[in-house]
């Protein structure tokens, strides 16, 4: 039985072994990053706050980049689909962040969740054929090197947890809604 908290996150699991842990961490930090950007317009999606020019909506669209990113074209060495297949990345290898402004919190929403939704069955797929310790199918460093599923949820269990940090710092300087 999962337990939720006041927000509606999933709380990882007490005893859980090492798949069930890194799941659930993870899917408590997606979790917080929906609690953090939820019921806001586009407006304050692009908002900023201080002096950097980081935006809520960057931040989303950016995680779900990352999310196809590291479970699909890594882990199973798949083309990325778009809208990222047809970025050209040197021109703006910030193109995630930056083009956020220009969809709605809806569609931004749906990409990110459409990602999640293809990592979750990324890693299924995977753990039919490997465990943890399975290496990804395509070297993410020109070196050569890969990497282990278990790194890869380790990676976006941080990947989530430095970009909430940012998320509740925007979102004070939005509405004023803190939290944790």
């Amino acid at each position: 039985m999962t337990d939720f908290d006041e927000q509606g996150r999933p709380e990882p699991p007490l005893d859980g072994d090492e798949l069930a842990t890194l799941n659930g961490f993870l899917e408590f930090q997606r979790a917080t990053l929906g609690w953090k950007t939820a019921g806001l317009s586009a407006e304050q999606l692009a908002q900023t706050a201080a002096k950097s020019s980081m935006t809520l909506g960057g931040l989303i669209k950016h995680i779900a980049y990352v999310e196809q990113q590291w479970f699909h074209v890594v882990l199973h060495d798949r083309e990325p689909l778009e809208p990222w297949a047809s970025v050209d990345w040197k021109a703006d290898n910030d193109w995630d962040w930056h083009s956020a402004a220009q969809d709605t919190p809806e569609q931004l929403n749906a990409l990110w969740q459409d990602e999640v939704d293809r990592a979750r069955k990324a890693v299924e797929e995977a753990l039919e054929t490997g465990d943890l310790g399975q290496l990804s199918q395509r070297a993410p460093w020109p070196d050569g090197r890969k990497v282990s599923l278990r790194w890869i949820l380790t990676h976006m269990v941080e990947e989530y947890s430095r970009h909430n940090g940012h998320a509740d710092l925007i979102r004070e300087a939005i509405d004023g809604q803190t939290g944790e």
